[in-house]
């Protein structure tokens, strides 16, 4: 099996340190990518540091990938060495049941096989991700790159990029739509930028005044702080979903109240306990309260084609791979706009 370098966690909690790891021998349908970028995600701080209590060490996170393919297996027919190709949050899923089967391979009835911190669905080897040289992944898990869009900036559109676009696609964002994002991170910025490209009326919910300016530089049609009472008072029922970014627990009821009568509010940033909500919060309107993870395949691959399209991307900071750590302490305390991207030629440095 061949040997790569990488960077990985040795156990909960370790810095990031290089590594060396091996990747399996192609299968006949399987893709191999050199990576050129790897964007910065903060489920990967979490994963190291184990804070979901599933992590298997030594941990090479990375699901936000974008590479050259160099080589692929007897069988596949969509891709050929040369081409520049994307590889998400997923590297293979059964493909045959009903959630599968309608392009839903997030949702795999068997569980799809995670980038990294998974199991090889034939051999049960960890799975290992992006933050090294190379990767494997079967054919139908490889996105094309679409001419236009920037690979150093096109990684976090894997992630950040499809967790928001799935759900505005999914309640139908677009002209004639009041959206509210609540949160501008890494999340929130992609959601406030593809809602608009929609053609929707958007409007960033902060706890920030600060933040006011950067909304409305991302494109945001208006701002609530929701600190202020009268403004939070004054925007009752108004929005028709609401994206919820916010990644750490917290009291959804104050956002119910902003969503109209049969919209959505939908939770796509805290995977935690939430405090508990009184129905009358749902019930008085016929509201929805939801959740939605990334997307799959064919989504994301709308996605990109939608992002080359219409000339969206995130906004980035690239930096080389010894600086990962850093990274990682400033992403903690918000000290990024908006995404992380780790530059993978750096790793022969």
């Amino acid at each position: 099996m061949p040997q790569v370098l990488g960077y990985a966690a040795s156990e909960a909690g370790a810095l990031l340190a290089p590594a060396t790891l091996l990747r399996r021998e192609l299968r006949s349908n399987d893709v191999a990518v050199r990576i050129n970028y790897c964007g910065v995600c903060h489920s990967d701080l979490h994963q190291t540091r184990n804070d979901w209590h599933n992590t298997v060490f030594p941990c090479v996170p990375g699901h936000e990938i974008v590479g050259e393919v160099t080589d692929v297996g007897s069988a596949v027919t969509k891709f050929k060495p040369g081409e520049l190709v994307a590889i998400g949050c997923l590297v293979d899923s059964c493909l045959k049941c009903p959630r599968c089967e309608k392009g839903m391979e997030q949702f795999c009835e068997e569980y799809p096989t995670p980038t990294y911190n998974g199991r090889d669905r034939l051999t049960g080897e960890l799975t290992n991700g992006g933050y090294s040289e190379t990767i494997v992944s079967r054919e139908e898990f490889v996105l094309r790159l679409p001419e236009g869009l920037d690979p150093e900036r096109a990684g976090p559109l894997l992630c950040a990029g499809i967790t928001t676009w799935s759900p505005l696609r999914h309640w139908n964002a677009g002209p004639g739509k009041r959206v509210a994002i609540a949160g501008l991170g890494g999340l929130g910025h992609m959601a406030v930028k593809l809602a608009v490209a929609l053609g929707a009326n958007v409007t960033v919910i902060t706890t920030s005044p600060a933040k006011v300016a950067d909304a409305i530089a991302l494109g945001a049609h208006e701002v609530l702080v929701s600190t202020d009472a009268d403004a939070m008072a004054k925007a009752k029922n108004r929005f028709d979903i609401l994206i919820d970014t916010i990644p750490v627990s917290h009291d959804v009821t104050p956002y119910l109240s902003l969503t109209a009568l049969e919209g959505a509010m939908v939770i796509v940033g805290a995977i935690d306990m939430l405090p508990a909500i009184h129905t009358g919060s749902l019930l008085m309107g016929r509201k929805t309260l939801a959740g939605s993870i990334i997307g799959g395949i064919a989504e994301t691959q709308e996605l990109l084609d939608f992002c080359a399209a219409k000339g969206v991307l995130p906004d980035c900071e690239t930096i080389a791979i010894q600086d990962i750590n850093q990274a990682f302490e400033r992403m903690e305390r918000s000290d990024v706009k908006y995404r992380f991207v780790i530059d993978m030629s750096t790793l022969a440095d």
